[in-house]
């Protein structure tokens, strides 16, 4: 059956209906999810089969039955690992009635077998289990069904980055009063989440807007920020990131690292929100701004099995420590910045509910048994809800606005009337500030329209720029005061946005707004290219990577499922990711392909391009980045990808303010697979302009009957 999806087409800014698959939404989670990764993660792997296995063996010395409860059982990875390692029987419980459907065999799901990837273990999916059939699949969460008797032992892995942002607390806790035996084996036995509290300009421009210097020929000019910004407590969601690409000079360390709390998860788990302090003397004194966080997860009572997502600076081995997407590190922000002297002590409070994290800093310790109470951080003055922490940092930069300042002062006159048609921009601000006459901002969110009106009221600008809150295509000549404008101004941003070219909306905004411009307007940027490079990823092929054998368990099931999610239409596009975060090397130099005249309206036809990329350097072509420049003017241009030409090695220096996006070639190679192979890859790229979609194709030219690098993206 076919279903008509609603789509917001960030590029022309148009609604659009698509007909799609009806399990379309399905497919695209499993296409971005991080299975494969998880599957790849061998430290993972090994320590849950290692858990398992001494968990099954502790509950067989007591002369007991083992009966497994694997909750959000998945692939079937830990229940195969409990049965393989003794278990009588194991409950494995999955909610997801799709995710489960792509394990059955048969033609019919429910009731029938289910067959895990693994020859010989066979599941009943309805019914009272038999010696036979040793896992028993139960379709429903957790928290809404019983078992005809409690297990002994608990496997889980409900974890995320934070620990306990997918609701293992919740989980837990109704697993220990309906589901399982009191004092129950579980594996993971316990997880402790550390903390570590930190200065660091960089993380810190990722939360608070900072002052902005402009020179001007009149002197400098400074933006401040509204005070309710300043004191604003942040976004509520943490910033999770591969902390071990943030460079220990962007931080300076204040404190140990803190064990702050830990949850036992072989007895009653509680989801209700607490607190936790630990007393420290800083190390060095400083500004409290940051607290960087991590957990570890023990497999057994002893600790002797522990799985850790520690740095490389806390890490007991950091030769051996195993890259991972699906676990990565938190960044905490503290509601405000503290000064902190060297030696005097100091209490951070690491608060949670049955979801989230945050922490403060106290200046004395709570009593024992005294609650410190405090609500979750909740923006309250727009600005975190308008901009994510790459936009903070990208408006932070001086060095961008310098380029923008530099730019401005070659086309900027004193008569100039300027329109800016940017989401949340400063430009208008930058354009006053050097001169112009009259400035018009066209916000088209309510919330952008709030958050400017209070900075232009903070610098006293709330009657020299004229804010105006719709969507600049539904502009009238009123609304400009019957003015002609003679510079259109973009950085170009739009919150829509998600790939690169989904900025190119600032061309249609441009088209639309063409009646408005006056004789010889200037638009800037003036144009924009977009470019592309082969690469080699050192991790982050894992994510796409067919792992075909996980602990001696055939998993291809898995890996088909994937392949199969792949194909449908969005799954097919590119991936944004911030690829200073993901090091990769150059296999070939930067190719401009196709080029967008923003002094012109958008064309009516087509734009094509076709040619071939060489690969200079020996590797695994694992996938095709691409990125955006714009051209401010002819001298000034600004990359959202590649800052700087490759090194030697091909190491590449990524704009860390931006999502690059990311052609996975299929299969992935691993390390495993052997060098060599084709020197040069094809690609044929068409901008179709009445939908502002993009495909593009990439072939091995070695291999022109191959589908390897057959992409098609919108």
């Amino acid at each position: 059956m076919k279903i008509f999806c609603s789509r917001a087409n960030p590029t022309t800014g148009s609604v659009e209906w698509l007909e799609e698959d009806e399990h379309y939404d399905y497919h695209q989670e499993i296409a971005r999810s991080s299975y494969a990764d998880m599957l790849h993660d061998k430290d993972r792997n090994v320590k849950y089969y290692q858990g398992i296995r001494a968990a099954v063996s502790r509950v067989k010395d007591r002369g007991q039955k083992a009966l497994v409860l694997d909750i959000g059982t998945g692939t079937g990875l830990l229940s195969m690992m409990a049965v393989t390692a003794g278990a009588d029987f194991c409950y494995a419980i999955e909610g997801d009635e799709e995710f489960r459907k792509d394990f059955c065999t048969g033609d019919s799901c429910c009731p029938g077998n289910v067959l895990f990837p693994r020859a010989g273990l066979r599941a009943e999916a309805c019914g009272e289990p038999t010696q036979e059939q040793r896992v028993f699949i139960r379709l429903f969460r957790s928290f809404e069904g019983d078992m005809p008797c409690r297990a002994n032992i608990l496997v889980t892995e409900l974890f995320d980055t934070e620990l306990i942002g997918e609701g293992a607390l919740p989980s837990y806790e109704h697993a220990h009063r309906h589901l399982v035996e009191e004092n129950c084996e579980a594996v993971p036995h316990r997880a402790t989440v550390y903390a570590q509290l930190v200065e660091s300009r960089r993380m810190w421009s990722w939360n608070k807007l900072f002052p902005i210097r402009v020179q001007t020929s009149l002197g400098e000019q400074v933006i401040v920020p509204p005070v309710d910004l300043e004191n604003c407590p942040g976004a509520p969601s943490v910033c999770d990131i591969q902390l071990n690409q943030v460079s220990p000079a962007d931080f300076t360390v204040l404190s140990d690292v803190l064990p702050m709390f830990s949850i036992d998860f072989s007895k009653q788990v509680s989801s209700s929100a607490a607190c936790h302090s630990r007393q420290f003397e800083p190390l060095t004194s400083g500004r409290a701004q940051v607290v960087l966080s991590w957990w570890d997860i023990e497999m057994d009572p002893e600790g002797k099995i522990r799985c850790t997502t520690a740095p490389f600076w806390a890490h007991s081995d950091p030769e051996e420590m195993q890259w991972r997407d699906h676990w990565m590190q938190c960044v905490y922000f503290l509601p405000q910045e503290e000064p902190v002297v060297q030696g005097s002590a100091l209490c951070l409070v690491a608060h949670h509910d049955d979801y989230c994290v945050w922490y403060s800093l106290q200046r004395t310790s709570p009593e024992k048994n005294e609650r410190v109470h405090q609500m979750r951080p909740v923006c309250d003055c727009q600005a975190h809800l308008l901009w994510n922490r790459p936009r903070f940092g990208e408006i932070n930069d001086q060095d961008r606005t310098d380029r923008y300042i530099q730019a401005l002062s070659t086309v900027l006159k004193p008569d100039s009337v300027c329109l800016c048609v940017s989401d949340g921009s400063l430009l208008s601000v930058l354009a006053h500030h050097l001169g112009v006459e009259q400035v018009f901002t066209v916000e088209s969110s309510a919330a952008s329209h709030k958050l400017l009106r209070k900075i232009f009221k903070a610098n006293h600008l709330e009657d020299k720029i004229n804010l105006i809150e719709k969507r600049p295509e539904l502009l009238t000549s009123e609304d400009l005061k019957d003015r002609k404008v003679s510079l259109l101004l973009g950085e170009p941003f739009f919150t829509t946005s998600l790939l690169p070219w989904h900025n190119l909306y600032f061309w249609y905004v441009r088209t639309a707004v063409d009646r408005h411009l006056g004789p010889g307007a200037v638009v800037m940027p003036q144009a924009a290219s977009l470019h592309a490079v082969v690469v080699e990823f050192r991790d982050l092929w894992r994510i796409r990577s067919p792992c075909g054998d996980c602990e001696g368990f055939d998993v291809h099931v898995m890996d088909d499922m994937i392949k199969r999610a792949l194909d449908f239409r969005e799954s097919r596009e590119a991936e944004p990711h911030p690829l200073w975060e993901y090091p990769c090397r150059s296999l070939s130099e930067p190719r401009q392909i196709l080029a967008f005249d923003f002094r012109q309206l958008v064309p009516p036809r087509l734009l094509c391009a076709e040619g071939t990329m060489e690969l200079r350097r020996p590797g695994r072509s694992h996938a095709a980045v691409l990125w955006m420049e714009y051209h401010l003017t002819p001298e000034c241009t600004l990359s959202t990808g590649l800052l700087e030409p490759a090194d030697p090695e091909g190491g590449c220096c990524w704009n860390p303010h931006c999502k690059q996006a990311v052609y996975f070639f299929s299969p992935v190679l691993d390390p495993r697979a052997p060098l060599g192979g084709p020197q040069t890859v094809s690609y044929a790229v068409e901008f179709h302009p009445d939908t502002g979609d993009i495909t593009m194709e990439f072939r091995l030219a070695d291999t022109p009957d191959s589908p390897l690098l057959s992409n098609k993206v919108a």
